[in-house]
């Protein structure tokens, strides 16, 4: 599947939204709402009154890690892109040029056995591809003091992961969401699940008291494929049994299950069963949502706007049809929406009756 949309620069956010104005929050971004191909406008302040009583929200606590540490491969500098921790402890890393604007650009990966010189003494040997496919991440080992190790490593000199669109680094707390949770091993996301970054406390609050319901499960993002639009990668993920639950009972009592996130689609697709039953489940997904495969579980979502990598969309159009999208691709455009991990939201909800594709007062 694709999509013929070029993003103008202009529409990319930039900073994040309580940046933007005295006296804004993090939830003073738009909503976009698609009911079918019928969309409508809103702010994300609305969203309590845009879902319903016994609506159940899936929402990813993967904590964001300071996933990116500057190197060095010989007298060159490089930054490295931490990605995910594989069960034998390597990791899975990408290598970036730094540019002159404090962001990093795409070079070429490997070859196999280059050593990344990292601070405090440790290191890192590339040793093979993640993917037969690509050589932009590698599974490296870390030679050097052990000590806390990368997670330590990326407390002490990490930041997180930033692209050239944004105008300036931000501190780890502007890449949580209200969601995450420190993990037992200290691992987390090498980027913000960022569709939950415009929930405040208060917000999950006003959701909470008109009867919506949360059901949180993990999933540990890798890194982004900026530039390539590869498929996803396998990544770690959890869902508990007090959510598995809670989706199978909201399900049976006629409720709409709304993924917070392209993550959580991913996590709790990857949980059910062929007979639709959500079990408790963790471990590794390979899992990639397509039309041909449908959704299970997932009646709706809520998701961010960002480049039409193929992947993605085939999310989208799983969920909610290829036409809806194409039409919820068009109005964001048109409607100036900003873009990206710091912009605005788009909610996908059911077509609702035999008029849903007739927009209300403020559709286009």
């Amino acid at each position: 599947m694709t999509l013929a949309v070029r993003v103008p620069e202009e529409l990319s956010a930039r900073v994040p939204a309580e940046q933007r104005g005295p006296g804004l929050g993090r939830d003073a971004v738009r909503l976009l709402v698609s009911r079918g191909t019928a969309v409508s406008h809103h702010t994300f302040r609305e969203l309590p009154r845009l879902l319903r009583a016994g609506d159940l929200l899936v929402v990813n606590t993967s904590e964001t890690l300071a996933a990116a540490v500057d190197g060095r491969i010989g007298h060159a500098c490089v930054v490295v892109h931490f990605s995910t921790l594989g069960d034998d402890g390597r990791w899975a890393v990408e290598l970036r040029k730094p540019d002159e604007r404090g962001t990093t650009r795409a070079r070429t990966g490997g070859p196999a056995g280059s050593e990344v010189r990292l601070p405090g003494g440790m290191g890192l040997v590339l040793e093979v591809p993640l993917s037969a496919g690509s050589e932009r991440l590698w599974w490296a080992r870390v030679t050097g003091p052990t000590g806390a190790g990368v997670v330590g490593l990326m407390r002490e000199h990490g930041r997180p992961i930033r692209y050239s669109y944004t105008e300036r680094d931000q501190p780890l707390s502007a890449y949580q969401t209200v969601f995450a949770l420190p993990s037992a091993d200290g691992t987390g996301s090498a980027e913000m699940p960022s569709a939950a970054r415009p929930f405040t406390v208060g917000l999950v609050t006003e959701l909470v008291s008109r009867g919506v319901q949360f059901a949180p499960i993990t999933l540990h993002t890798g890194v982004a494929s900026a530039e390539a639009h590869e498929p996803p990668y396998p990544e770690r993920f959890a869902v508990p049994e007090a959510s598995a639950r809670l989706i199978n009972a909201v399900k049976a009592g006629g409720g709409r299950v709304v993924a917070v996130g392209t993550t959580a689609v991913r996590a709790v697709e990857s949980a059910v069963g062929a007979d639709g039953v959500v079990r408790a489940r963790e471990g590794w997904t390979d899992l990639v949502v397509t039309p041909e495969r449908g959704v299970r579980v997932v009646d709706g979502l809520l998701t961010g706007l960002h480049e039409p990598e193929a992947s993605h969309l085939l999310m989208l159009e799983a969920v909610a049809g290829r036409a809806a999208i194409d039409r919820s691709y068009e109005a964001a455009l048109d409607g100036l929406y900003l873009w990206h991990e710091f912009g605005d939201v788009h909610l996908v909800l059911p077509a609702e009756g035999p008029h849903s594709e007739h927009c209300a007062s403020n559709c286009w």
